[in-house]
């Protein structure tokens, strides 16, 4: 809260207002006056916080004291005086901790500009580097994984991707690989894709075939007729499910309605119709289902 709030001084914004022009001589005696009066220092304290503010209102009304003071020292840095050296909620940049001792990398360019210091400004934090995407190594001062340097000098360094397919690279052509990413593997400077389902290196669950990708493989349920399959759809089975019958490759639905010599729905007014490997008994045109039993569809009560 305090680092948000105390970054610019808070006294700039009366400095010059309302006084312009006039007696020369009067504005020095009586602004010299105004300058360092507490009539100005609550001028100032209105605007530093927004209204709906609290935690600013809660900081201001804790530091009262500190903030007479450093109005009567004739206006230090409001930040280094506050927030740093009274209150010790903040760091000066690029440092960090209870100490504020310096980022990796040290405070003028933490990280190498290429990254932030965890707790930055902060009287918390490791002071370690999370290097921006890209960017790798304890200062943020190399390429990291699947990314090369593009250009570098004493104080900067550029780093850009590799192809899609490189772990390590020497520039962004697909023939400049060094190390490939899982699922590919180094041929002549090139990675080639692991094709995993042709090695067995896959591995999907009872019932799904296995389909290759770029740098992996997925697994895909196999079709509702087979029992295992090699591929998509009901010719691909290994074997065919209850519900199905073997037509060469291809596993057929079972019309059990038309193919039992004995009707299988045998509730009164009950019809058989097919559904996609199985049947289902329903009541015949103009009945509906009450109770269990299959009733001339009327309204109940009527005769």
């Amino acid at each position: 809260q305090c680092q948000g709030r105390c970054q610019h001084h808070p006294a700039s914004r009366t400095e010059h207002e309302g006084f312009g022009g006039g007696n020369t001589a009067w504005e020095e005696e009586k602004l010299s006056k105004y300058q360092h009066s507490e009539t100005r220092l609550l001028e100032v304290l209105e605007g530093v916080c927004a209204p709906s503010d609290f935690a600013c209102h809660q900081l201001l009304e804790r530091s009262e004291e500190h903030v007479e003071q450093w109005w009567q020292q004739q206006h230090p840095d409001f930040f280094q005086w506050l927030c740093v050296d009274k209150l010790m909620l903040c760091c000066p940049p690029g440092t960090y901790g209870p100490d504020c001792r310096s980022c990796a990398g040290g405070p003028r360019q933490p990280c190498s500009g290429n990254g932030r210091c965890d707790g930055d400004g902060t009287r918390r934090g490791t002071g370690l580097c999370v290097c921006s995407p890209g960017y790798g190594g304890p200062f943020c001062a190399e390429c990291g994984d699947g990314y090369y340097e593009a250009s570098r000098n004493k104080s900067h360094l550029v780093c850009a991707e590799c192809y899609q397919a490189c772990g390590r690279c020497t520039g962004p052509e697909d023939s400049s690989c060094l190390r490939c990413k899982r699922g590919w593997v180094l041929h002549e400077h090139r990675c080639i894709d692991i094709d995993e389902c042709g090695t067995e290196m896959a591995h999907c669950r009872a019932n799904q075939y296995c389909v290759n990708t770029e740098g992996s493989y997925e697994c895909r349920d196999c079709s509702t007729a087979c029992i295992g399959c090699m591929g998509a759809g009901p010719a691909r089975c290994k074997k065919c499910n209850k519900g199905y019958w073997r037509d060469g490759a291809k596993c057929l639905d079972v019309d059990e309605c038309a193919s039992a010599e004995e009707p299988v729905c045998t509730g009164v007014q009950e019809v058989c119709e097919n559904t996609e490997g199985s049947y289902r008994c329903v009541c015949a045109q103009g009945h509906v289902r009450r109770d269990g039993q299959c009733v001339e569809d009327k309204p109940p009560g009527m005769a």
